[in-house]
């Protein structure tokens, strides 16, 4: 590919990090500009470091989306956690994202006082959800941001206010992310939007209509593998259609029963959602077909844990 990049073309690899929640994956569509990572109002459902590509005129900026980062509870958590410190080690920009309509806490400094340790990364700030404060409010948190890397003797290249909701300095964010890259051809064909293999982001999204709707402690527990996903043969060319077959696998008896529902009603909701976010993303037609199965404390075992991806 190399050859094809105008001069002082940028391209490289950033990473959106912060608390559970904090708005990174809406933050990595709204640069996309379409649904690549999925994004849930539950803490902890982005498992997959699958990448979202911002193609420009100047640059390509290649966007990692990792878990948040979170005190380990169970061996799922602290798989998690070293994704998070490999991620940021291997990428050129790391952007730690605050909410505004939240006080920065514990959780915020403990991050930012792990992402001190790492010395290659350019660390920027962004001030995320700014649709959701007053102006004072920004104010005061972007100084406070501003106080945080001093107390942690880190050094924020940028600290950017955004709201993805609104689009409010996306565009801006987005310059500044790619002046922050090395000189280089592009890392992908233009056109590409993520990286990630189709059953991984199949899985997403039967994950995250799994997800919605379910108030309990179930996140941590809904895992999905998509077994199988083929072109059904016979079908005439202008009228494909895709099988997906999925099971979605929680840890224990009583999780099923939520997931299905009554009668298997909750489950022909999340078969339903899943298929028209599936059918927009592949554009064709698709046959899904979903099983709920258990997999005792899955998030404990080193070998289950292989098994469904993590």
């Amino acid at each position: 590919m190399s050859g094809e990049a105008p001069e002082g073309h940028r391209s490289g690899f950033a990473c959106f990090v912060g608390r559970p929640n904090v708005g990174k994956s809406t933050l990595t569509n709204a640069l996309v500009g379409q649904k690549v990572v999925i994004t849930s109002d539950k803490p902890q459902t982005t498992r997959n470091a699958v990448r979202g590509i911002v193609h420009r005129e100047d640059g390509q900026l290649v966007l990692v989306d990792t878990p948040g980062l979170h005190r380990p509870r169970t061996l799922l958590g602290e798989r998690l956690n070293d994704l998070v410190m490999t991620t940021w080690a291997e990428v050129d920009v790391v952007a730690v994202c605050f909410p505004a309509d939240e006080k920065i806490g514990p959780g915020d400094r403990f991050l930012v006082n792990e992402l001190a340790k790492v010395r290659r990364s350019v660390k920027i700030a962004v001030a995320t959800k700014t649709d959701l404060a007053s102006p004072d409010r920004l104010a005061e948190h972007l100084m406070q941001i501003a106080a945080l890397g001093e107390e942690t003797g880190t050094e924020w290249a940028e600290i950017v206010p955004v709201s993805s909701v609104s689009g409010e300095q996306i565009e801006l964010l987005a310059e500044l992310l790619v002046g922050l890259m090395p000189e280089g051809p592009p890392l992908y064909p233009d056109g590409d939007l993520t990286d990630a293999p189709d059953e991984v982001l199949a899985a997403e999204l039967i994950r995250e209509a799994a997800l919605d709707g379910v108030r309990d402690e179930l996140p941590h527990s809904i895992a999905v593998v998509v077994e199988e996903m083929l072109p059904r043969e016979d079908r005439p060319a202008d009228k494909p259609l895709l099988d997906v077959h999925a099971n979605l696998f929680v840890e224990r008896e009583s999780q099923k029963g939520i997931v299905i529902g009554r009668r298997g009603a909750r489950l022909r909701e999340v078969g339903s959602a899943a298929r028209e976010q599936l059918e927009a993303m592949f554009g064709t037609k698709v046959h899904l077909d979903l099983h709920v199965k258990v997999a005792k404390e899955w998030q404990r075992d080193p070998r289950k844990l292989r098994r469904l991806g993590f």
